[in-house]
């Protein structure tokens, strides 16, 4: 299709689908946003990184033609004020999977939140977050080598569904008597703001299907559903038993329940099986402090997701190099999952990590492991020269601090060594 700001890249093909299967070129169209506040230092860095790494790793058999489209600060720029243009959403649905740097969300109306907007819109229901650590990055645990864990967050329900009603309007005193006269909900205290946390057995049963599925693919052992259903009994309960049920339903050969581990092999897990488990979300906070490695694949709702990602991003180095993806059946949005830090803008100087392994993410979505394994063990062993950047420069002994360009250049020529 035709587009009014955005131009296409000389080169290139689009990813398609096939039978539910995705097509990948060797030269694929992939899409970016810049982002806002650090985008442009952290976004330039990182695209040298993947460029590099696909040309080492594919002798220059595969290359990324880059497509920019607009949301934030620069495409309130370049479309009058509109910082979540249509045609950037057209561009995904035609080219299918990119990766974004992070945004700011405009004060003051028109949008809650410019990231929910593109994962509700494009149906990204599927939010991935991989926390692991890698060597040389300081931590506050122990044994931080024993997080390796990837959350499923589901990403279209939940409280960030949005219906909420604020205290002393019209549609709040309404709904609050309607509560009260109809359903006989007499517990919260008048004026109360008001907020409606939809919990269905599709969007439910969709992300916890992602989750078994990525578990099957990628050799995992274990899902672990996370919820609060001791509380809210037909929300989060219920994720917890529609988790189960889909198991038993749609992969009965793959999968099996802690509780026929018990029954019927004497506690231990047959071989070829994927352990099927639940926990409360508040005891798994503390199980990850305590003992990571009894978790593997985390499935949950919405705001435990949310929670959990940072907190357990922050037992491996922070958010600052925390990757994330936002997933729906055929459209991938990767994604920095850290904020714009407006102060540091055209500084050169923050860690590009997040964005960094956001794209090694997506290089993976691709089944371009080559690529994405290069640059793993290249930045590894750049933290183990201790040439940083400013963030772990200041929590490292004889560390040397470079500006993000500096970073990416160590990278890509540890990349020959490794």
């Amino acid at each position: 299709m035709a587009y009014e700001k955005i131009t296409l890249p000389d080169t290139g093909e689009k990813i398609t689908f096939a039978n539910g299967n995705m097509q990948v070129p060797d030269n694929p169209i992939l899409l970016f946003i810049e982002g806002d506040g650090i985008g442009y230092d952290i976004m330039t860095a990182s695209k040298r990184i993947w460029d590099a790494a696909v040309d080492k790793a594919y002798g220059g058999r595969r290359r990324v033609s880059w497509m920019e489209v607009y949301a934030g600060e620069k495409a309130a720029g370049i479309y009058d004020g509109n910082y979540m243009p249509d045609e950037t959403f057209a561009a995904f649905r035609e080219y299918k999977v990119g990766i974004k740097g992070p945004l700011t969300t405009p004060v003051g109306g028109g949008f809650r939140s410019l990231n929910v907007t593109l994962r509700q819109v494009l149906d990204l229901y599927s939010c991935v977050r991989p926390v692991r650590w890698y060597n040389g990055v300081p931590s506050p645990l122990k044994r931080p080598q024993d997080v390796d864990v990837v959350i499923f967050r589901e990403n279209t329900e939940d409280t960030y569904a949005g219906i909420e009603y604020e205290s002393g309007t019209a549609e709040n005193k309404k709904l609050a008597e309607f509560l009260k006269s109809e359903l006989g909900a007499t517990n919260f205290f008048p004026d109360a703001g008001l907020g409606i946390k939809p919990i269905s057995p599709f969007g439910s049963k969709r992300l916890i299907r992602a989750a078994i599925k990525y578990a099957i693919e990628r050799g995992r052992s274990i899902v672990t559903l996370v919820h609060k259903g001791n509380i809210q009994k037909f929300t989060e309960g219920a994720f917890q038993k529609w988790g189960y049920e889909l198991a038993r339903e749609e992969f009965p050969e793959r999968t099996i329940s802690w509780d026929d581990v018990a029954a019927n092999h004497g506690g231990d897990v047959p071989n070829g099986k994927i352990l099927i488990q639940d926990t409360i979300a508040d005891i798994m906070f503390q199980k990850m402090l305590l003992r990571p490695r009894e978790h593997d694949v985390i499935a949950t709702t919405n705001l435990n997701g949310d929670y959990l990602s940072d907190a357990l991003a922050a037992e491996v180095g922070g958010v600052g190099i925390a990757p994330g993806a936002n997933i729906g059946d055929e459209i991938a949005l990767f994604e920095a999952t850290h904020g714009t830090a407006p102060k540091y803008t055209n500084k050169d100087m923050v860690n590009p990590g997040s964005l960094l392994f956001s794209g090694v993410m997506m290089l993976e979505h691709l089944d371009w492991f080559e690529a994405a394994d290069l640059i793993s063990k290249a930045y590894e062993l750049t933290i183990d020269q201790r040439c940083v950047t400013y963030d772990f420069a200041r929590q490292m002994e004889n560390a040397t601090k470079v500006a993000t360009s500096e970073f990416a250049t160590r990278i890509i020529e540890n990349m020959d060594a490794v």
